[in-house]
């Protein structure tokens, strides 16, 4: 089994040391979706609060650049770009997020924090309509650089 690099010597966690990494391009994107009822999708544009969808995206781009504040492991990073998008569907709001740096560690865990607050914001935003709104498939699509290189979900 491979070793885990967020343990040291001792098991303790501990934040990987980067400093000695070069940096290289790196991109990440992830997606999440909530099922909502047709009934209160159709509801969506008439929200009281604003456009559920705007809202979500600017949520999940706050989010990405806020990762290292909720993620105890996570490096501080200067993201150079983070895109949101957020769709409807037939039976819900499908959401996917990129986020790029150049920089020596990757940005996986900014993408996966942007949907995942989108997600939320959306939920949060139609909450009044349906309580039994669900937040589901949560995943990274795919990365590009770094020394693992690229990954692309089948």
């Amino acid at each position: 089994m491979k070793k885990l690099s967020h343990y040291d010597s001792e098991g303790r966690a501990s934040m990987v040391d980067i400093s000695a990494k070069s940096a290289t391009k790196r991109t990440a994107t992830a997606h999440a979706f909530v099922k909502i009822k047709p009934s209160v999708l159709k509801q969506l544009p008439k929200n009281p609060k604003g456009n559920p969808l705007e809202v979500a995206r600017f949520a999940g781009i706050t989010a990405a650049k806020k990762t290292s504040e909720l993620i105890p492991m996570c490096h501080p990073l200067m993201l150079s770009h983070v895109d949101v998008h957020c769709a409807v569907e037939s039976n819900g709001v499908r959401i996917s997020a990129t986020a790029t740096i150049t920089g020596p560690t990757g940005v996986e865990m900014e993408a996966l924090t942007a949907v995942s607050v989108a997600a939320l914001t959306v939920y949060d935003m139609t909450k009044a309509l349906d309580k039994g709104i669900e937040i589901q498939d949560v995943y990274l699509m795919s990365k590009t650089g770094g020394k693992s290189g690229g990954y692309k979900r089948s």
